[in-house]
């Protein structure tokens, strides 16, 4: 298989850990980003798609639960961040595991036999082989998630396949648009090499195509059932996010989380989400559960006061996985991108110490590792 071409292709680098930049640096760069994210393209509003579930202000999240933070709490966050010295420097290096490319391959091209696995890739970013089909979620290759490559957060480690590993991808789904989900360079060489469909909520096909005019994207609903094969079909399904690219264009395009069946499993795939009062999650578990699997995101958590309604933590993730009546999960959104206080490397301890209360035992809800494989 033929390699795919830089940026995508970043190659396996050393671990990089970064000092917290001094106040007024930091306050220079989230100025300066936010004003190049307004020159960002964008959907403008009357080009965004009409729904149930989009007000004249744009998309909301289920009961009109408001996520967003005002500039001054922004503020507020990068000072005290800056105040308290966070984040911490790590004390080790995130854990990775050699993925097995000899099953992946042999795994990809299966057919019916295909045995229902997921690898970590980093991030959001997984491998899913699934009733014959290969699907990526959320796939970023780049060295920063940030619509520049001077500035924003940068890849602390090497994604766990290189670009070059992965077989033919049949699909990719996109939860939604910020730069840490949504890498439109990956998604050029993705469609260079493989063409797969890109399945995306409401609103998000336009960003795509601006970069990639010939793109196989599709943008649909929360409720919308699509088949990826006669084997294999996936669900949008609400979270409790936002979404931007740029200063004007806030919650212009909608956000998802993905159900996936085939193969004799169900997965439920969360790219971000709050946690609120759980009764989200508790619905779609009673209506679509249960899960063999659950994907659940267990990092960007601190501090709770700013992050609390878009990111849930790990004491709340186990909530979910209980909420969605899911057999196991697997905890992801960690160890990738320096995005919030705490230490890079803490969520999957902060797991552990939320199974422990909860009388659960490990093996029920797993971090996952850079390159590591569940199987059915």
């Amino acid at each position: 298989m033929r390699s795919m071409p830089k940026p995508f292709d970043v190659g396996r680098s050393p671990r990089s850990n970064h000092l917290p930049h001094p106040w007024p640096v930091r306050i220079a760069l989230t100025l300066t980003l936010a004003g190049l994210l307004a020159g960002c393209s964008s959907p403008p509003a009357s080009d965004s798609p009409s729904s149930p579930h989009r007000n004249a202000q744009g998309f909301h999240n289920p009961s009109g639960v408001q996520v967003e933070k005002p500039l001054g709490e922004l503020l507020r966050w990068q000072w005290e961040k800056w105040r308290d010295g966070l984040p911490k420097a790590a004390t080790q290096p995130t854990p990775q595991q050699a993925p097995d490319l000899a099953f992946l391959h042999r795994n990809a091209g299966a057919g019916n036999q295909m045995q229902p696995t997921l690898t970590w890739i980093g991030h959001a970013s997984t491998l899913l082989q699934l009733g014959g089909i290969n699907v990526l979620t959320d796939p970023i290759f780049g060295e920063r998630a940030s619509p520049v490559s001077f500035a924003g957060p940068k890849r602390a480690q090497p994604p766990g396949l290189a670009p070059a590993e992965l077989p033919r991808i049949d699909a990719v789904l996109i939860t939604h648009n910020h730069y840490d989900h949504l890498d439109i360079e990956t998604l050029a060489r993705l469609h260079e090499r493989d063409r797969p469909r890109m399945i995306m909520p409401l609103g998000n096909d336009t960003i795509v195509r601006a970069r990639i005019p010939e793109a196989r994207a599709e943008a649909h609903d929360w409720s919308a059932r699509l088949s990826l094969s006669d084997r294999v079909s996936t669900t949008l399904v609400p979270s409790y996010h936002w979404s931007a690219r740029g200063a004007f264009d806030r919650r212009m395009a909608l956000w998802c989380s993905f159900v996936l069946e085939g193969g004799g499993a169900r997965i439920f795939h969360i790219g971000d989400t709050g946690y609120h009062d759980g009764s989200l999650y508790r619905r779609l578990g009673s209506e679509l559960g249960p899960f063999r699997l659950a994907v659940l995101p267990i990092g960007a958590y601190e501090p709770r006061w700013f992050m609390r309604d878009n990111h849930m933590n790990p004491e709340e993730a186990v909530q979910v996985m209980l909420a969605l009546r899911a057999e196991a999960a697997l905890g992801h959104h960690w160890g990738t991108f320096q995005l919030t206080d705490e230490g890079i490397e803490r969520p999957p301890a902060a797991l552990a110490a939320a199974l422990a209360a909860a009388g659960l035992p490990e093996e029920r809800f797993r971090a996952m590792r850079p390159g590591l494989s569940w199987q059915a």
